[in-house]
């Protein structure tokens, strides 16, 4: 966990060695006061930019990402533990998504004309509110930021960013990234701020809009405080996505996918796959090779090629994954593979695979947000969906099935989750919808959704006399 090395401060500090990376200091209430209202007066002028001017920006914005791309993956590494290799491909969906918004993002903001009923004229504006407040973790520094920032930028909006404290680097990097782009000075705004700080900046009057990935248990939270000042939030919160594995799967396709669904990013992933759910036809023939792919995969140092799996992000999350694999044991469960902790430097868990995964255990109940996949015996195919919505949760999921319609109609029939693949696993695509249901939160971003959250449709009317 980030150390305290001074009373307004602290230390990042690398997760593979456990070497401090650098020290910062907590803005004043002053100076986060400054930064709110500076942040307000260049989106007064930003809200009349015209669309293409701001696409103009968001699509340099990218090009600057492509540039730093190996500066930002080795920070990324060093700040937060993922593989190096996939901080490059972070930097490639990042700068992706700045290319879509800047291509798509006029025509999901132009006004929409309507005949009105008594043959008047109605026109659809989608017009900026103001300064969006984002509270960002840590396990992909620059994807969280990019999703919510490029498109309320498009939108016309003005943003504040929360990083989490482990990743400043990373947020400040992005900082500089988008003034080098030409955004104007102070419309994307890093705030080095505690929590009670981030309390008073929801309640800022010049705030309009709360956005926040992270549990759900601070979804609650942060939804409370804004919404007791009415502002509108957005939630993208946590999950424990179940994949299922039907009677007519490929079943090698679906234990290599699935190992990686549930490693990739050191298994620090909302949206990963976390809750395999395999039908009694399969179940042993899946089991033995899913188990012996996890067996095989490596946790080292997240710097060389050789490496599948880096350290977690700090060490109280260490702690608490292993807590919560020792309590599933506890009621039940069995470890198939991994479950120990490692001996020297480096927050490393093992790739990990429970089995005997039942009610009433944290591997099937709640997130386990690092390498330890729940392994769940389900009699049927009807019996398997009714466990993956079994679930206070409801981000993404996935299904596996060689009738590809079959499964199709599966997730848009039954899964009760916002994203599901189809013998696959993924992260977010650009041009499609990212978010969840039940616990795992609320409103929707990417895919042109997410940007028009934080505006205001504004209805225009002329009617007939």
């Amino acid at each position: 966990m980030e150390s305290e090395t001074m009373t307004k401060g602290f230390a990042t500090i690398n997760p593979s060695t456990e070497q401090e990376i650098a020290n910062y200091n907590y803005m004043t209430d002053e100076e986060m006061e400054n930064a709110i209202q500076n942040c307000h007066k260049a989106f007064l002028d930003w809200r009349h930019e015209s669309l293409e001017k701001r696409g103009e920006i968001i699509k340099k914005i990218g090009e600057g990402l492509k540039k730093h791309r190996s500066e930002f993956a080795e920070l990324m590494t060093k700040e937060m533990g993922k593989l190096i290799k996939q901080g490059g491909q972070e930097i490639d969906l990042c700068a992706a998504i700045c290319d879509y918004t800047a291509e798509q993002g006029a025509k999901e903001l132009e006004d929409e004309t309507r005949e009105l009923p008594n043959g008047g004229k109605g026109i659809v504006s989608y017009a900026p509110i103001g300064v969006i407040y984002g509270i960002q973790p840590w396990n992909f520094p620059a994807y969280q930021a990019i999703r919510y920032s490029i498109a309320n930028l498009m939108a016309g909006n003005g943003v504040l960013l929360k990083h989490a404290a482990n990743v400043t680097g990373s947020g400040l990097l992005l900082q500089k990234i988008y003034e080098e782009a030409g955004l104007p000075k102070n419309l994307f705004t890093v705030l080095i701020i505690d929590h009670d700080q981030s309390d008073k900046v929801i309640e800022n009057k010049l705030v309009r809009g709360v956005t926040l990935t992270g549990s759900d248990g601070a979804g609650k939270i942060i939804g409370e405080k804004a919404g007791k000042e009415l502002k509108k939030t957005v939630l993208e919160l946590g999950s424990n996505d179940a994949y299922i594995v039907l009677d007519d799967a490929d079943v090698e396709l679906a234990a290599k996918t699935c190992v990686n669904g549930r490693i990739y990013n050191n298994g620090e992933t909302c949206v990963a796959a976390k809750r395999f759910i395999v039908v009694d036809k399969v179940y042993e023939e899946f089991k033995n090779a899913f188990v012996d792919r996890m067996k095989q995969v490596k946790a080292g140092d997240p710097t060389s090629d050789s490496s599948d799996l880096g350290p977690m992000a700090r060490k109280d999350l260490l702690e608490k994954l292993h807590d919560q694999v020792q309590e599933s044991v506890q009621n039940g469960a069995e470890v198939l593979t991994g479950g120990k902790l490692q001996e020297g430097k480096g927050y490393y868990y093992p790739a990990t695979v429970l089995g005997n995964v039942k009610p009433g255990q944290p591997a099937y109940d709640d997130e386990l947000f690092g390498p330890v996949a729940s392994l769940i015996h389900a009699k049927d195919n009807e019996d398997a969906m009714r466990i993956a919505n079994d679930s206070r949760y409801g981000l993404g999921g996935g299904i596996f099935s060689k009738d590809e319609e079959k499964a199709i109609n599966l997730a848009k029939n039954h899964f009760d989750t916002g994203m599901i693949f189809i013998n696959s696993f993924g992260l977010a695509q650009p041009n499609m919808p990212f978010g969840g249901v039940k616990d795992s939160g609320y409103g929707r971003e990417h895919g042109g959704f997410g940007i028009k959250e934080f505006t205001n449709a504004k209805a225009v009317m002329v009617l007939n006399k």
